[in-house]
């Protein structure tokens, strides 16, 4: 499917680029064309002005009333008419006023008949000669004393222009292949991300599909289960439906960040900045996440270092989503206390700092947890990633206290929202740091 695009966004890159090129290609061809036959016409023309300048009229004789031209003074003796012909390649012919050729400079006549044109016109003398003529009417008082057509070998047009042609044709293949070449390769460049965004979907919805497949076929072989026992045990239907009830908090937590992650993605959330007091938003969420440090008798603590200079009454407030932010620091804390064994000890520290030349505010979520591997670290905030793959059979005992795979995702996208950077630190069997700095704009 993919290589299929690929060819045929390449083939309308060349296509379109094929039609432009030879859209350019025709108007410089019309373009020179016309150009050098303006030229010549312009060349012709002013030869006859020259000539019309340089004729000798023969008064009428006795008992006449008619001018007529003397060849021989006009054409043969008059250096500036003889100059511009030979310095122009251009033929001469004067014809009577009856349409008798009388002069040329023509060793053999052209077998042409006279045509008056004052405008440039192409004739063919011979199947392989072509000319460029003009034609004009000589008249001294009223009197037609002659025609003067003046002639321009064709080749001065026709030879540039088919070497033009040429040039056009081999110039315009020559960049329609590498448009081709070019096309190819930006299509493969284009449809990279598209790829890789629908194997991530692909991925995603595999995922997903069976993070929810689990506990939905748990639900059903409980319920089922219970509606088969003819007898009902209080005792055991109590835990089935405690089964049931861990499942369902389990459901809705994976839909609401799945929809949380969605609606992110395409932009239908937007943040809600006010000023937010980070260290009033961890003391919230250590008292949130007390009792569970306490069930599972883990050391859970906040230390907030004060700047030694404050730049304003109120150093550890930042713009922010105060919700988002909320809910990025409650993963990362239950994050840490999933993964500490009792008796262990999670410790958040908060402190101001400069970044970039610009103050951020820095927040460490430390344990002394079982860690990761190295190999693992740069995958972890991949959505439904998890390091242990035991974890997801965990979901099948252990429901109500096993993350949805989505969580440290989450605190990415929150952090990336608040133009943030995320970064992990972690050994086996040494813990796991998490740290966090965050834009501190003026307030």
């Amino acid at each position: 499917m993919f290589q299929a695009t690929r060819q045929r966004l390449a083939l309308w890159y060349t296509a379109v680029t094929a039609v432009l090129l030879l859209l350019f290609a025709i108007g410089v061809f019309v373009y020179v064309r016309s150009t050098l036959i303006e030229r010549v016409d312009d060349t012709l023309n002013h030869v006859v002005e020259v000539v019309q300048r340089s004729l000798v009229l023969e008064p009428p004789s006795s008992g006449s009333t008619t001018y007529w031209v003397n060849p021989e003074a006009s054409f043969h003796s008059n250096a500036a008419a003889t100059e511009v012909v030979e310095d122009d390649r251009i033929d001469l012919e004067w014809f009577s006023p009856t349409g008798e050729l009388i002069w040329s400079t023509l060793s053999i006549p052209l077998d042409l008949p006279l045509h008056f044109s004052q405008q440039g016109e192409t004739v063919q003398s011979d199947p392989d000669h072509w000319l460029r003529q003009v034609t004009k009417r000589m008249d001294v008082a009223g009197q037609v004393v002659g025609y003067l057509r003046v002639s321009h070998p064709w080749f001065e047009v026709s030879k540039p222009t088919q070497q033009l042609i040429f040039d056009l044709a081999l110039g315009t293949s020559l960049m329609v292949g590498l448009v081709a070449g070019s096309g190819w390769w930006l299509s493969g460049l284009a449809m990279e991300p598209i790829q890789q965004s629908y194997q991530y979907l692909k991925q995603f919805t595999a995922d997903a599909s069976h993070e929810l497949r689990n506990p939905i076929a748990l639900i059903q072989t409980n319920v089922q289960v219970a509606l088969s026992d003819p007898q009902v045990n209080p005792q055991q239907q109590r835990q089935q439906l405690e089964v049931v009830e861990r499942l369902t908090r389990r459901l809705g937590r994976l839909v609401d960040d799945l929809l949380f992650l969605t609606r992110r993605d395409s932009g239908m959330v937007q943040p809600q900045f006010q000023a937010c007091p980070l260290d009033a938003l961890l003391m919230e969420v250590l008292q949130d996440q007390a009792a569970i440090a306490r069930a599972q008798q883990i050391t859970l603590k906040l230390e907030i270092v004060d700047p030694p200079a404050p730049q304003h009454p109120d150093p550890f407030t930042l713009i922010g989503d105060y919700n988002q932010l909320l809910r990025l620091f409650t993963n990362l804390v239950s994050n840490s206390l999933q993964y500490t064994s009792s008796g262990g000890q999670v410790e958040v520290a908060l402190q101001g700092c400069t970044y970039h030349n610009a103050p951020h505010l820095q927040v460490e979520v430390k344990d002394n947890g079982c860690g990761m591997p190295a190999d693992a670290l740069p995958h972890l905030f991949e959505r439904f990633y998890r390091v242990d793959p035991a974890r997801s059979k965990s979901a099948l005992t252990d429901t109500a206290n096993t993350g949805t795979g989505l969580g440290l995702a989450i605190a990415q996208a929150i952090v990336q929202t608040h133009q943030g950077q995320i970064r992990v630190e972690s050994a086996l069997q040494q813990g796991t740091t998490f740290t966090v700095l965050l834009p501190q704009a003026d307030i």
